[in-house]
C-alpha cells in the first residue's frame, strides 16, 4: 500500500497536531484527511507554511484550554437536583441519563455541554448523591454533584439519606466484624479444649 506524506492543517486526534507532517496510507489521505480539510499533500509550497500552521494551532489550543479552564471553574462544585419516582428500595422507576444531566448543567452554567464528556458510566437508577466528572479537554476536568430525590424532597433529604446509608453500612460492617471475632474466639476455645483433653489422656 502506497504511503503519502501529508501536512496536517487541523489537529487530528488519532494522528497528530496541526503543522506536523506524517506519512499515511494513500486511501486515508485521499478519502478522509484531504477532502475534509484536515490535511494537504506535503508539497514544497505547503511545507513552507508548516511553521505558520503549527503556530496557529498552538495559539488555538491555548485559547481552547483557557476557555475549558474557565468553564471548569463555573462547573466545579455545581449541585444539580433531580426529582424522580422511586420504589420503597430507593430504586428509580426510570433513570437520570447523561443527556438529562448535560441539559440541566447547560441551564445552570449558561453554555453548551457535550453529554459525551460526562464521565457517567451508566445512567443513575437510584436515589442518592453522585459526584460526576466532566472532561472538557484531556487535561481539563471538573467535578460537580447530582442529587436524585423523590418529588418534594430537597438536598437536605438527599444528605440525610446518604448519612443514614453510611451509618447502616458502618453498623453492618461492625456487626460482621463482631461476628467474625466471635467465631474466631469460639474456634480458639474449642482448640484449647481439645488440647487440654489430649493432655489429660
Amino acid at each position: 500500500m502506497a504511503r503519502m506524506k501529508v501536512l496536517l492543517l487541523e489537529d487530528v486526534p488519532s494522528l497528530g497536531l496541526a503543522g506536523e507532517v506524517y506519512a499515511v496510507a494513500g486511501g486515508y489521505a485521499r478519502n478522509y484527511l484531504i477532502p475534509r480539510g484536515y490535511a494537504a499533500v506535503a508539497t514544497k509550497g505547503a511545507l513552507k507554511q508548516a511553521e505558520e500552521i503549527k503556530q496557529a494551532g498552538i495559539r488555538r489550543r491555548a485559547k481552547e484550554r483557557a476557555n475549558a479552564e474557565a468553564q471548569a471553574q463555573v462547573i466545579s462544585n455545581k449541585k444539580l437536583l433531580f426529582h424522580a419516582n422511586a420504589g420503597d428500595n430507593d430504586r428509580l422507576y426510570g433513570s437520570v441519563t447523561a443527556a438529562d444531566i448535560a441539559e440541566r448543567l447547560e441551564e445552570a452554567c449558561g453554555f453548551e455541554i457535550d453529554r459525551r464528556r460526562l464521565q457517567l458510566g451508566a445512567a443513575l437508577r437510584d436515589l442518592g448523591i453522585f459526584p460526576i466528572e466532566i472532561r472538557l479537554m484531556p487535561e481539563v476536568a471538573a467535578t460537580f454533584e447530582v442529587a436524585v430525590v423523590r418529588e418534594g424532597e430537597t438536598w437536605d433529604d438527599a444528605r440525610a439519606r446518604r448519612q443514614a446509608r453510611e451509618e447502616a453500612f458502618a453498623a453492618a460492617e461492625a456487626e460482621a466484624e463482631a461476628a467474625a471475632d466471635a467465631v474466631a474466639a469460639a474456634e480458639d476455645e474449642e482448640a484449647a479444649a481439645e488440647e487440654a483433653g489430649a493432655e489429660e489422656e
